[in-house]
């Protein structure tokens, strides 16, 4: 005698016999244990129906996929309520064993409430309600205790449009809500960093356009060099939100031509002295010939002028700048140094994250630079990395190929 069991088959999964058949896909039921002896099936009087054409399992043949399979939860009501099927899943997202919920009224056992307070079940009346329905969109409801879920539901009718299945499936919501946090808190970043820079200019345009006669040559100078210097700003901010949503969508274009990586380190050098730093806090260190690199210049200076504003922001002392071939000779490195407190170890994988800020400039910046770094450097296909520096402070250093002409 050999002995067999098929528990809750998923949905459309084609089934495959040793020999390779393929037999047509399986519907949801239940099916209990069931016994081979001489040739003949031997099941419970309860037990629906296997189609003919199905072959019985074999002990050398590995077992179908069930519904505890599914990354989803499942829950399967029958023609009067009763749930046939209630996966692994559905169980570690309600809390409630299978044992406890099969055979029992679906409404009784998973009640659940939209964000108004109102019954859910009540609202859609599965049974009772309108024929030519074949599903419900997802939405966010919420179980007895007050954790949201994801819920999406489907009806199998007969011909005469009575419901013979009625298929919930469950999905944690943990993952859309911390995406609507991050929105959320992308949204108050942009309100806060634009507030500052408009005001200015709307305080000082007002002011001029008023009072022109009043000011001298000099104090109209000083207020249109701080208009200008805002505008920048805001130039830079929506620069950065749009290269967040290239970067996530993967649309970042670029544009090779060959780079001179330590001309690129000059000119954001000369660019930080010219807006005010002192020329002798840098420090160029420029190791060996590097390979001709074919790079995006735009994005290179973007990626160099994040990190140095980075280190002057964040980090104290002499900010060092080398580059050097790579341990392969087959590209670049370039690090970017400080003499800070450096980044603890157990922040180091986040400081590539949205947001992200060290703990001593929470109110600094919108948290999006090194985020926007890691997405160019990786779209040149290289690699960044952040750790300690020899003198103390941080060291980040990126990796980027010698590449090759867009037209090769």
């Amino acid at each position: 005698m050999a002995a067999g069991a098929c528990v809750g088959a998923v949905p459309a999964l084609p089934v495959v016999e040793a020999e390779g058949r393929v037999f047509p896909a399986m519907t949801l039921r239940r099916v209990r244990m069931e016994a081979v002896v001489d040739g003949e099936v031997s099941r419970g009087d309860d037990t629906a129906a296997v189609p003919a054409q199905v072959p019985r399992m074999r002990q050398d043949v590995p077992s179908s996929p069930s519904a505890d399979d599914l990354p989803d939860g499942l829950v399967v009501a029958d023609a009067h309520a009763r749930i046939i099927v209630f996966n692994r899943t559905a169980t570690r997202l309600t809390g409630i064993a299978a044992e406890a919920a099969l055979g029992h009224d679906f409404r009784d056992v998973l009640p659940l409430h939209d964000g108004e307070g109102r019954d859910w079940w009540k609202c859609v009346d599965p049974y009772g309600g309108l024929r030519t329905r074949t599903r419900h969109p997802e939405r966010s409801l919420f179980l007895a205790g007050g954790a949201e879920t994801l819920v999406t539901a489907a009806y199998t009718r007969d011909a005469a449009g009575r419901v013979e299945r009625f298929t919930v499936s469950l999905r944690d919501a943990a993952q859309r809500t911390r995406q609507e946090r991050d929105r959320a808190d992308l949204v108050s970043t942009v309100a806060h960093e634009l507030r500052s820079p408009l005001t200015s200019v709307k305080g000082f345009t007002a002011t001029l356009l008023a009072k022109w006669h009043r000011f001298n040559d000099d104090q109209k100078r000083v207020m249109l060099e701080t208009v200008n210097a805002d505008a920048d700003r805001v130039t830079r901010l929506i620069t950065e939100l749009l290269d967040v949503s290239r970067i996530e969508a993967g649309r970042l274009e670029m544009r090779r031509q060959v780079v001179d990586l330590a001309q690129e380190v000059r000119k954001v050098i000369a660019g930080r002295v010219a807006a005010g730093d002192a020329e002798d806090r840098f420090r160029l260190d420029v190791r060996g010939p590097v390979p001709e690199m074919w790079l995006d210049p735009d994005k290179v200076g973007q990626i160099l002028g994040n990190l140095v504003e980075n280190a002057v922001r964040h980090g104290a002392g002499t900010v060092t700048i080398v580059v050097e071939p790579d341990a392969h000779e087959e590209g670049a490195a370039v690090s970017v140094r400080d003499e800070g407190e450096g980044i603890p170890p157990e922040a180091a994988q986040r400081v590539f994250r949205q947001f992200w800020r060290g703990s001593a400039n929470r109110r600094g910046g919108t948290g999006l630079g090194l985020y926007i770094v890691k997405g160019l450097v990786e779209a040149h296909s290289g690699v960044i990395t952040v750790q300690r520096a020899p003198g103390g402070g941080a060291e980040f250093r990126f990796t980027v190929p010698a590449g090759a002409p867009d037209y090769a």
